[in-house]
């Protein structure tokens, strides 16, 4: 998977992309077919704020996450990007399955007024 990494307001050292890469590296195993991830780390009035991008199966995906602290803002964003992903597989699945056609039970009863009079609702 390829991570791309951006910063605004914060220098994107060696450290803050191995970290990047640890993390994400159980998000690549869990979801094979995610090819890359655009990640934004921008820091405004003392807050870190982290977006993470991304398209899943045909689906535009994103998390943000925010803190005083980079790194908990990272995994913020990580654990939700992680649970949007998995909502979307579960989806997928999910349309696999056939669902069953609803049927109306056969009756002979034409009318409600003939079911209504033999069940004796009168």
């Amino acid at each position: 998977m390829k991570i791309n990494i951006s910063g605004h307001h914060v220098d994107v050292t060696d450290s803050i992309k191995e970290h990047l890469e640890e993390k994400f590296a159980k998000i690549a195993t869990h979801f094979p077919t995610l090819i890359s991830l655009d990640i934004i780390i921008s820091k405004e009035h003392g807050e870190f704020d982290v977006e993470i991008s991304t398209n899943y199966e045909g689906t535009s995906i994103a998390a943000k996450g925010n803190d005083y602290v980079m790194y908990p803002a990272i995994a913020s964003a990580a654990k939700k990007l992680e649970t949007v992903l998995k909502h979307r597989k579960g989806q997928l699945k999910a349309d696999l399955h056939e669902k069953p056609d609803l049927t109306e039970p056969e009756t002979d009863y034409e009318t409600d007024e003939e079911k209504e009079q033999e069940m004796n609702l009168n």
